[in-house]
């Protein structure tokens, strides 16, 4: 079964390995948005790094959001409120009570009982089960016509979910799974347009709208708290993977998976595709290059012994007849697994359901997949990872040792058993098996990540990155003997403790975050569901946690049995290192160039001009929107029933003792959240990049009177999990900006005082003197980050262009960007040869920060809660104290803002990130609730149509930040460079000669409120609030915006159009990009970009 702890596809970081899963759109960050008084998923920093402290499976990259709780609940993907892989959208939505819309008839005058509905409906019940642990009634029916499968659980949760579901195991690396998985999303027998996937994205209310693809199946989830909206978006996704158009047309197959382009017989032969040049950007990352290599080394004689994501020099050998066969094998409905969720009728679901599978027959099922055998001994394979050739020094070795832990799913006991023990192994800095890696000095940062069950077969990943030659060896010994030791010795009952309540406050708590809850037990019921074992036991937990702890209380020793059995006398262990290469990657693209050359050079005249004219066709068909008429096909919402009153939480203010206390009355079902803000504009310019370590030591380092073996298990038995980042904000309408360090935790509202004890006992008390320690961390950043840029080269050119732009942006970019990278890398000797200097640099924070008045309390629970919380919240208040220390009355000077030439930033690449950006405040524009519907639409048409669709990019967006003014054009993983910055350009144009009649726009207004009426669960809700509280953005003025969004017009349009010339004229570019693409933009257009190698 899937692990009780990882519910959702894991994002490409040491974590991720060994399982890949790709998704139909790009990173959730990738995608037309505004950072606003409205959203109520406020967006502040815009940097690459990450700054939650205390994770030890962070990523470097984060996917531009709000800083979350990342120690340690961070290890438990599926609760935590964490990042999406990159492959993922999620896209925020309203949360609340909504009308419930009228556009058709959708349910039965009498609601049938859900046997009732499945005898009307031709079902059979399998199964019916009360799942406690979320207060669900789930039931299991077969369709008896097709023997398709149902998952129907009903529960109170608005925010229903839907997902189809097939087993799509593929036989080589031509990605044809993934393929298709974008394909499907483009036209169906009900609506025959070119992409009703992103006319939803325009003028949904949808809380979840994506697709992605697992090494062995692949999944269509959606979600809405609106229940029309829910029927419309389960309608189009029923259609789509049913009945797609582009099994009859090729030239979907083309734009999505891969084609030839010729323009011009004098020009080079090309490969175009969104999934193609998706899957080069994910092929240049050395990381994900490992994490494939290490799932194939433990398959080699299965599914997972290829990439279903595709290989880049495989894919152009997919032919559009296997691409056709592969649908009509796998995608049928005796192959489906179909989910439902949430508080809609059982009856309507199930007709709708019907509706659709009444066009087949049942067949039999050959898309199982097989096991792989256990190997006989131990294996040692070398692989290669393309090296930069103008790295400043030599790159390293990845060295990670790999497990096939069982011949098929963990019985239910001992999936739990192993989840805490691969907790106890790795899931805190203190953990044992993690603490040695990284106090070994044999590597700069953690790879494999442990545990993944997601998959038939379970396996265990370890090892370390950044590995010197001679060090190699080393580290698969110090695994193997510190599992030795531990099989020996066992664990420390606090660390036991600790475990278990962290895990179990994370089981009962359920905090999905912005991924819907329906969705997340969709993923944990699959992981025994689609391997044909029961859909039920994967959610409840109850019983074999009970079962567990009994074991543990009885004495009996539950890991020493299993480290053996599974990880030290387990013969299927694959030792794999992964050497750099520098000559790879020119070898690859010279291999692709002579390729295309040879093929160009078979063909006749008439061929090429063939090649041509189909180049040409595809591009206008891309290139040319749907008409008004054809659209029309779309099921949509009327925006008479759109709510004109702005979502509220509640806040009540209070100053108390010099500090000021926030509460937002929110059933919690008593778990308290608390925020701890304190001023940091007191710092000096010179130590801002200072802060981000500053804030990993106080969770990291320990304190005077616990080292942090000891703090970490404190924090594990008696919190939910405690992290510590800065926030830096521009204030609309200031030159000032908002700089706060924040303390965050979570606890059960009757532990209230042990965790503001940790947050004083940290903030006073932490130990800055393990010189060892801090330069692990540092080393451990560097690796990260490097990482993180080939992967994120959007985020950092987007901090890039920030950090010339304003105060904020430029304390961002020293704290998160290349500026950042780049101190890092000197920290790194600086602490070696001057570690006096760093430790009273780190100790000069803490006293600024300690002495600064006015600190804010941020608390959400229910009242009851709240109110039993007070002497605590007085506690810390008085621990914290008021110091004796006098600061310099007047605030560091923090900037200017950086240099603001256009940069080309040179990485090791197959793909681009190009960036382009100008302040629209500072050319005068005035803030109007229709720039938010405008982004939106720009970046769901013109953008996408052109740098996505036409372009072969895997993303391309814009963002307006409402803080600052700032307007930025972003792509991601994009085969071009200049011809995006055209595109760019072209908005301006696009927007004066917008076609739109009354129903487009309604649909862009109702999309956009969609995004700002973000779902939340409440501790999001209350942190939002507090944001909007140090931004000084007042309910009043969100109605006022959220009145100029309802009431946006075409001419509002038409009007920021002549906005934009200033992005245009004057705009700053930055792109992330291979040193030979740089090299041809500047050759193009001379004195383009400044060259700046980073990588």
């Amino acid at each position: 079964m899937l692990s009780f702890l990882q519910k959702r596809p894991r994002s490409n970081n040491m974590s991720a390995l060994p399982l890949a899963c790709y998704g139909a759109l790009v990173a959730k960050a990738c995608h037309s948005g505004t950072k606003s008084e409205l959203t109520n998923k406020i967006t502040l920093s815009r940097s690459f790094q990450s700054y939650s402290s205390g994770s030890s499976s962070s990523s470097a990259l984060s996917n531009r959001s709000q800083p979350v709780s990342s120690s340690p609940s961070s290890v438990f993907p599926g609760f935590a409120a964490g990042t999406l892989r990159p492959s993922i959208r999620n896209k925020g939505v309203q949360l609340g009570s909504r009308k419930e819309f009228s556009v058709q008839a959708v349910s039965a005058p009498v609601e049938l009982s859900t046997a009732q509905a499945a005898k009307k409906y031709g079902f059979e019940v399998v199964k019916t089960e009360f799942i406690s642990e979320y207060n669900s009634d789930a039931t299991l029916l077969r369709h008896l016509k097709t023997g398709a499968e149902v998952m129907s659980l009903v529960t109170d949760d608005e925010n229903k979910t839907f997902g189809a579901v097939f087993r799509t195991p593929p036989q080589n690396s031509t990605g044809i799974p993934h393929i298709l998985e974008h394909s499907v999303l483009c036209g169906s027998r009900k609506y025959p347009i070119k992409e009703p996937f992103v006319e939803l994205m325009k003028g949904s209310l949808n809380t979840f709208l994506n697709a992605f693809t697992y090494p062995d199946r692949t999944c269509y989830p959606v979600a809405s708290c609106n229940l029309q909206d829910y029927y419309n978006l389960v309608d189009v996704y029923l259609d789509a993977v049913l009945h797609p158009a582009c099994i009859n047309d090729r030239q979907v197959f083309e734009q999505e998976g891969w084609h030839y382009e010729l323009e011009d017989k004098a020009e080079d032969l090309t490969f175009k595709g969104v999934v193609f040049n998706e899957m080069k950007g994910v092929y240049s990352s050395p990381d994900n290059v490992l994490g494939r290599e290490c799932q194939q080394v433990l398959f080699p004689d299965n599914t997972y012994g290829v990439d279903s994501g595709g290989d880049p020099t495989v894919i152009p050998k997919l032919s559009f007849e296997e691409f056709q066969a592969f649908h009509a094998q796998f995608y049928h409905p005796s192959n489906g697994r179909f989910w439902f969720y949430g508080d809609d009728p059982v009856d309507e679901r199930l007709r709708i359901l019907e509706s659709f599978l009444a066009d087949f027959q049942k067949r039999e099922d050959d898309s199982a997949v097989k096991r792989q055998s256990f190997f006989t001994e131990p294996k040692y394979i070398s692989q290669k990872y393309a090296a930069s050739e103008t790295a400043e020094e030599e790159a390293k070795t990845f060295l990670c040792v790999n497990w096939l832990l069982a011949e098929d799913r963990f019985p239910l006991e001992t999936a739990l058993a192993f989840d805490f023990l691969n907790f106890l192994m790795l899931g805190t800095k203190a953990a044992p098996l993690q603490k040695a890696l990284e106090a070994s000095g044999l590597g700069e940062d953690i790879v494999g990540g442990g545990l993944s069950d997601e998959l038939r077969q379970p396996t265990f990943s370890i090892g370390l990155k950044g590995v010197k030659p001679e060090d190699v060896a080393k580290v698969e010994k110090l695994v193997m003997e510190t599992l030795e030791q531990l099989a020996k010795d066992g664990f420390e009952e606090e660390a036991v403790e600790a475990a278990v309540n962290t895990i179990e406050f994370s089981l009962r708590e359920n905090n999905t975050g912005r991924f819907p809850r329906g969705l997340s037990l969709m993923l944990r019921s699959m992981s025994s569901w689609l391997y044909d074992g029961d859909a039920f036991e994967p959610m409840k937990y109850t019983a074999a946690l009970a079962s567990f702890k009994a074991r543990l209380a009885a004495g009996e020793d539950v890991f020493g049995p299993l480290i053996r059995k599974l990880l030290i006398d387990n013969p299927h262990r694959v030792t794999l290192e992964l050497q750099p290469d520098v000559s790879l990657g020119a070898a690859a693209d010279a291999a692709e160039k002579e390729q295309l050359a040879n093929f160009k050079k078979s063909l006749t005249d008439a061929e090429v001009s063939e090649l041509i004219a189909n180049t040409v066709s595809l591009k206008k068909k891309q290139e040319t929107p749907d008409s008004l008429e054809a659209l029309k096909c779309m099921p949509s919402l009327s925006l008479s029933d759109i709510p004109t009153e702005t979502i509220k939480v509640p806040c009540d203010v209070e100053e108390k003792d010099g500090a000021t206390v926030l509460r937002h009355d929110l059933f919690t079902n008593n778990v308290l959240y608390a925020e701890a803000a304190f001023d940091m504009k007191s710092i000096p310019s010179s130590l801002l990049p200072l802060v981000p370590l500053f804030c990993r030591c106080l969770t990291n380092m320990g304190t005077e009177d616990m080292d942090f073996v000891k703090l970490t298990q404190t924090i594990g038995r008696k919190t939910g999990g405690i992290s510590v980042y800065p926030m830096v904000s521009d204030i609309r309408g200031s030159q000032d900006c908002m700089a706060k360090i924040i303390v965050k935790g979570k606890t059960m509202a009757d532990k209230a005082e042990d965790l503001f004890e940790l947050f004083a006992t940290i903030l006073k008390s932490v130990n800055l003197d393990d010189q060892a320690k801090f330069k692990q961390m540092v080393v451990e950043t560097r690796a990260r980050m490097e990482a993180g840029v080939v992967g994120g080269g959007h985020s950092i050119a987007a901090a890039r262009i920030d950090g010339a732009n304003s105060i904020a942006g430029h304390v961002n970019e020293l704290m998160g960007g290349i500026s950042y990278l780049e101190y890092i890398r000197t920290l790194v000797t600086r602490v070696d040869q001057d570690w006096d200097g760093v430790k009273a640099d780190l100790k000069a924070i803490q006293l600024i920060v300690l002495c600064q008045p006015g600190v804010l309390i941020n608390l959400t629970a229910e009242e009851s809660a709240l109110q039993s919380v007070e002497g605590a919240v007085s506690g810390l208040l008085d621990a914290l104290g008021t110091s004796s220390l006098q600061l310099n009355s007047e605030l560091p000077v923090w900037g200017p803002p950086m240099n603001g030439v256009s940069e080309g930033l040179v990485i090791p690449t197959l793909v681009n990130y190009v960036g382009k950006g100008a302040n629209l405040y500072d050319a005068g524009y005035e803030l109007d609730g229709s720039a938010y519907v405008i982004s939106k639409l720009l970046g769901t048409s013109w953008l996408w149509d052109r740098v996505r669709v036409s372009g072969g990019a895997y993303g391309g967006f814009c963002d307006f930040d409402s803080h600052s003014g700032m307007f930025t054009y972003l792509s991601y993983r994009d085969p071009n460079l200049l011809t995006t910055l055209d595109n760019y350009d072209g908005a301006g144009d696009f927007l004066r000669n917008l076609d739109m009649d009354k129903e487009s726009l309604d649909k862009a207004i109702i999309g956009c409120v969609g995004d700002i009426d973000a779902y939340q669960l409440p501790d999001s809700k209350g942190y939002t609030s507090m944001v909007r509280h140090l931004l000084g953005i007042t309910d009043e003025e969100r109605q006022a915006r959220r009145d100029q969004i309802l009431s946006t017009s075409i001419q509002d349009f038409k009007d920021f159009a002549e906005v934009l010339e200033t992005v245009k004229t004057s705009g700053r570019v930055v792109a992330v990009a291979s040193a030979e693409a740089v090299k041809t933009a500047n050759e193009k257009r001379p004195g383009l970009l400044t060259v700046k190698n980073i990588l």
